[in-house]
């Protein structure tokens, strides 16, 4: 634990989020009284060790921002004191590719691109080169069409709670009650929206169907909500890309799998998260590796030539020899695509219950974490994938990124318009946030389903009107 005493309290959350890249969860405590460093701010950066007794200044760069300097000076201190080195340097926001877009659209090369990265932000090379490369294909894609946007509806149960999770993701055998109404109520919406579209003359190009897991319904169920979808937006629509999120592949079922193969479903995800018996006992997964290889060999057989695996780095016990043993199992799977997150200790979520109660859990060290990483960039260099999104999130171990790797035409087109903020998505089901986007004004706002299951079913209604004057705003 290390404490600090920030004598200026309006840059104190800049300030707090760059020391805590450079120490582990819940170890960073500010104290004006008891401190270890003092960080002061006045044209430069003055830190007091208090412990040597000696005083650290950066003096700033006429050429960068004022924020820009108090995160660079903070981070070169640490830095030389911990002997620690985040490869995405003050890159601390969610898009680092947003930088990056700007720049070419300036018309700098891709090394003038790289030296700013790495100058003004301390980022490695390594990532100033992912950056571009995923900017440059964000950039081909993009929309810039008001009347084109995508869907997103989410199914708020899943077989069991994984330990990390915060969604809306309801046990299902504890909340069978819900699925009924909620479908009915969601039914309802996807009736109000599709009418909407139509009256609008708006263009869908993606439908995304996530969760939760979707697939934690019955069969029944199942087939009646994505009937439902594929009548209402697919259905003579050409739309470029259906996905659903299959999840968990204790809820896949031979019947589910020829059902969205009925519907044109053209891309699915089988998430295993880890392919180590005792990681998915420990974050609350009942299912086998066995059972993801023989969902995952059942898709391919119906069928199914577009399929994303996820993957989490920075899993509770597992360390660079896990994450190999997960690599060689995905490597003999081959998928489409696979799209690596970096657990994020999330507010509302058990494993943040737990590290605030001192349950003690084994997690992998920064340098391991970049370890970790590098084995599922080779994996997929091997799988002939390139990076294609990215963004990232606080409290992430390591401080990197989620990012999705796809081969050639399996990229998720869905994934970057949601990203890059560009495109309108109205999102349908409880805790779905539907974001409309005004091009001409470079804004965007949001509207948010209802979270509680019981309440979304409850006041449909209430909520289809508020969504439609929302979305009047952009289309009147």
């Amino acid at each position: 634990m290390i404490k600090v005493k920030i004598a200026e309290s309006k840059y104190t959350l800049e300030i707090t989020h760059i020391i805590k890249l450079f120490y582990e969860y819940n170890e960073v405590e500010l104290n004006s009284f008891d401190y270890d460093y003092n960080i002061d701010i006045d044209g430069k950066v003055t830190i007091f060790d208090k412990q040597n007794c000696k005083i650290y200044d950066y003096c700033f760069d006429d050429r960068f921002s004022y924020m820009d300097n108090i995160k660079k000076g903070v981070f070169l201190f640490f830095e030389g004191i911990t002997k620690i080195s985040p490869p995405w340097g003050t890159l601390t926001g969610i898009r680092p590719t947003k930088r990056v877009i700007e720049l070419l659209k300036e018309g700098l090369n891709e090394d003038s691109i790289v030296n700013e990265l790495m100058v003004r932000f301390c980022c490695s090379i390594g990532k100033a080169k992912l950056a571009i490369e995923v900017a440059k294909t964000e950039i081909s894609i993009v929309n810039t069409e008001k009347n084109v946007i995508g869907l997103y509806l989410g199914m708020p149960f899943c077989p069991t709670r994984c330990l990390y999770c915060s969604f809306a993701s309801n046990p299902i055998k504890t909340c069978e009650k819900l699925v009924k109404p909620y479908l009915e109520a969601l039914s309802k919406e996807i009736s109000m929206i599709s009418k909407y579209i139509n009256d609008k003359k708006l263009k869908i190009e993606t439908v995304y169907f996530g969760g939760g897991t979707p697939t934690a319904v019955n069969n029944e169920e199942f087939e009646m909500i994505l009937n439902d979808v594929y009548t209402n937006f697919i259905k003579d629509k050409n739309v470029k890309e259906f996905t659903v999120e299959c999840g968990r592949p204790d809820s896949i079922t031979e019947e589910k799998l020829m059902t969205m193969k009925r519907y044109d479903v053209s891309r699915i995800s089988i998430n295993p998260q880890s392919m180590n018996e005792k990681t998915l006992k420990t974050i609350g997964r009942h299912h086998t590796i066995e059972e993801v290889k023989k969902k995952f060999h059942l898709a391919r057989k119906l069928g199914f030539t577009n399929i994303n695996m996820d993957l989490i780095i920075g899993l509770p016990n597992e360390g660079v020899d896990e994450v190999k043993t997960t690599c060689a199992e995905l490597f003999e799977l081959k998928p489409d695509s696979v799209t690596v997150h970096g657990l994020a200790i999330k507010r509302g979520s058990r494993l943040q219950e737990d590290l605030i109660n001192d349950k003690k859990y084994s997690v992998a060290k920064n340098s391991n974490i970049i370890t970790m990483y590098n084995e599922v960039e080779n994996l997929a260099n091997k799988l002939n994938m390139r990076p294609y999104y990215m963004y990232k999130q606080k409290n992430m171990v390591g401080n990197l990124e989620n990012v999705g790797y796809a081969t050639d035409n399996n990229l998720c087109i869905y994934n970057i318009q949601m990203i890059e903020e560009k495109q309108t998505i109205i999102a349908l089901g409880a805790d779905g946030i539907s974001k409309v986007v005004f091009h001409e004004e470079n804004r965007h706002e949001r509207f948010a389903n209802l979270k509680d299951v019981l309440e979304y079913t409850k006041r449909i209604d209430e909520l289809l009107d508020k969504k439609k004057a929302f979305l009047d705003t952009l289309y009147k």
